[in-house]
């Protein structure tokens, strides 16, 4: 009697180590989604502070694309009120819809081709455009990692025990997949 209820103790303690050692395990990758998250928002957050700047150069060379400017002013406030991480990512396509209008536009301008202020901030766009990248990257494969370890069995189990639920991966908007194009003949 004595040696089963030792068995059976030492089972629940088995069993007790694992639950709690697979609750850390998920709990700490899913922070490591979160985290890479603010990581893309970072860099979200220094494309809208250029994004003011690169608009008022191209401003002061052409007035009659309104619309771009329009477009990248509602998409950066949709993205400042978004509160979770797909309707930030869906504000943020908005956001390189629009931009990609505008840097077509500006090719089209050698005003603006030869304007030291535009091609710097060009310049940083282009860095912080990789940058986004990067970050989208890294927070997808947390996401996949996450994904994967809260599906698998056993883990699954202790995933559905304490609430752990799918983590969405970040996608392109599907306008941000059409080239813009832009009608400069008026």
């Amino acid at each position: 009697m004595k040696k089963s209820l030792i068995i059976i103790i030492g089972i629940v303690v088995v069993i007790a180590l694992y639950v709690g050692g697979t609750y850390n395990s998920l709990v700490t990758q899913n922070e490591s989604i979160n985290g890479q998250w603010a990581q893309v928002e970072n860099q979200y957050q220094r494309r809208f502070d250029l994004i003011p700047n690169l608009v008022e150069v191209v401003r002061g060379v052409m007035n009659q694309e309104k619309e771009i400017f329009t477009a990248l002013a509602d998409a950066r406030t949709k993205y400042g009120s978004a509160v979770t991480a797909d309707g930030k990512a869906a504000a943020a396509g908005q956001v390189e819809s629009a931009l990609s209008r505008l840097l077509v536009v500006m090719e089209n301008y050698p005003t603006l081709k030869s304007s030291e202020n535009a091609t710097n901030l060009m310049v940083d766009l282009a860095g912080t455009e990789n940058r986004i990248a990067v970050e989208r990257k890294g927070y997808n494969d947390a996401v996949m990692v996450y994904n994967k370890s809260i599906k698998m069995v056993p883990r699954s189990i202790v995933a559905a025990l304490f609430g752990f639920d799918e983590r969405a991966y970040f996608e392109v908007a599907p306008e941000a997949k059409v080239a813009p194009k832009v009608d400069l003949t008026n």
